[in-house]
């Protein structure tokens, strides 16, 4: 018996040393080292600091516009990497826009590796609830990755899809990066609480026999009791002061809450983990391959594929949308999932619609330094001050921010920013966003789209004051005179949307 016990083991430990050897143990990095080990792999020495938005520090951000273009010249959109000059949409669609495709992955924000796993969707719970008057279906949603190849890291996709009950279905949807969540738990009936609540009573006496005498003493108590909620006939009518959630509901559409950092972490520490760590088996990435950005971007593809199984959801008219690094995440998505047929970009900032060459505000030193987990490796060139390959800037980029804009053409797409004075710092530099989308326009022009309705001459063109509606086309503009949010532009971004979608609730 000791010998067949003595073999059993040495077979444990023999087999549990084969599975190490299989799946090598993730790397663990901090911050600085996943930042670090991407410069050696580079060959930089030296990267330039990111400008401070202290206006006191010796290295304070620029916001003088007289020196903000050191290189005003856009890289050309219509015209091929061989001179060819492209005038018709069959030149675009099969040759600029494929060369724009490869230098914006190789750039700026990192290619998708060919092994990405699939994704099972499942419905863990279904609910029904009203928000506000309206009465919706609330269906929360977990994407569940396949790791079998590497099974020491788990990636489970968060999201929450809600849905009106009382328009005809199916019904368009705007995903948005954020934290899924039920918005009005559906709650028991009065008869209901108090059965549960006795059972309760006699569940907490039967396993703590000394506190007996303590419920005895309060018979009306009840351990549980309603969570606070305003009674849908109670509820005030929606205007354009209401969450956009409820804006979305009532005019007819639905809305999908997906958890970025479900799919991603927002770090360095965490590129060994999530989607990107899985796909790498837990070892660092190479300088070509996504940052955050990209994989939050096919996380929102992938809750696409769900929706395009619910039968309550019109996946031809999925919209998506997010403000700030998740304006950049929507900007991404849009530029490289056609199958989201609108967009809605808040105050996405460098990264997202303003220019990279921009150095206004936020620089491309900033996201070099401090978030280049959000873009491939390859982007952190731009930010070397030595290197094996010398000295490059944000001038140096092949491509800039017109260029992903374009790649959406001649998909609808509404640009909003806000204003400094109320939160939506100069940092963001919106007048480089509106640069960039003046640009753009020329693409959705040849696609036969509309774009803002100006030239597309990116260096005279102004931009308009706040609250300057530039929305007649399927490229749109509006600041609104809010802080760093778009809900006071969801307001205008709904009548927008059903006309380029063609939806009536």
């Amino acid at each position: 018996m000791k010998k067949l016990n003595l073999t059993l083991l040495c077979l444990f430990i023999a087999l549990a040393s084969f599975g190490q050897k299989k799946y090598p143990e993730p790397v663990t990095f901090t911050n600085e080292q996943d930042h670090d080990d991407m410069m050696m792999q580079l060959g930089i020495t030296e990267l330039r600091p990111g400008p401070s938005g202290n206006p006191d520090a010796p290295n304070a951000a620029n916001y003088d516009e007289s020196i903000a273009n050191p290189c005003p010249e856009l890289p050309p959109l219509l015209i091929a990497q061989d001179g060819t000059k492209i005038d018709s949409p069959a030149d675009w669609w099969n040759k600029r826009r494929p060369e724009i495709r490869d230098l914006v992955e190789e750039e700026i924000y990192g290619k998708i590796p060919e092994n990405v796993p699939s994704v099972s969707w499942e419905v863990k719970v279904e609910d029904r609830e009203f928000v506000g008057r309206t009465p919706v279906i609330a269906k929360q949603l977990i994407g569940h990755v396949d790791n079998s190849s590497y099974p020491l890291i788990d990636v489970n996709i968060e999201m929450m899809l809600v849905v009106p009950t009382n328009v005809e279905g199916p019904v368009p949807v705007l995903m948005m990066f954020g934290r899924p969540a039920f918005p009005a738990p559906a709650q028991p009936s009065d008869e209901d609480y108090t059965k549960l609540n006795d059972v309760f009573r006699k569940m907490m006496a039967e396993y703590d026999p000394s506190i007996k005498e303590t419920l005895e003493k309060y018979p009306a108590y009840s351990p549980l009791d309603r969570l606070p909620q305003t009674r849908w006939w109670a509820s005030p009518p929606v205007d354009g002061n209401s969450p956009s959630t409820e804006q979305l509901l009532a005019a007819g559409w639905g809305y999908c809450t997906i958890l970025p950092s479900s799919i991603q972490a927002d770090n360095h520490a965490g590129i060994t983990r999530g989607i990107i760590g899985l796909v790498n088996k837990g070892q660092p990435r190479s300088p070509k391959d996504w940052g955050a950005l990209r994989a939050w971007a096919w996380g929102a593809a992938r809750g696409l594929d769900y929706l395009e199984t619910d039968a309550l959801v019109d996946a031809k008219k999925v919209g998506i949308e997010g403000v700030s690094r998740y304006g950049k995440a929507a900007l991404v998505t849009m530029a490289f999932e056609p199958r989201f047929a609108i967009g809605l970009i808040g105050s996405s900032g460098k990264g997202g619609t303003t220019l990279h060459r921009r150095v206004f505000g936020e620089a491309v030193e900033s996201l070099t330094g401090g978030e280049n987990y959000w873009m491939a490796g390859n982007y952190m060139r731009f930010g070397a001050e030595k290197s094996s390959f010398g000295r490059m800037t944000g001038c140096d980029l092949s491509v800039d921010s017109h260029d992903v804009i374009a790649l959406c053409a001649p998909r609808p797409l509404f640009i909003s920013y806000g204003i400094p004075e109320k939160g939506d710092a100069k940092w963001l530099d919106q007048k480089g966003s509106y640069m960039a989308t003046i640009a753009a326009g020329s693409v959705y022009k040849l696609l036969g789209a509309k774009d803002l309705g100006v030239s597309n001459d990116y260096m005279k063109e102004e931009m308009p004051p706040m609250l300057t509606d530039m929305l007649d086309g399927q490229l749109a503009w509006r600041q609104h005179d809010g802080g760093h949010t778009d809900q006071p532009n969801v307001q205008h971004f709904i009548p927008w949307a059903n006309r380029e979608l063609g939806y009536q609730k």
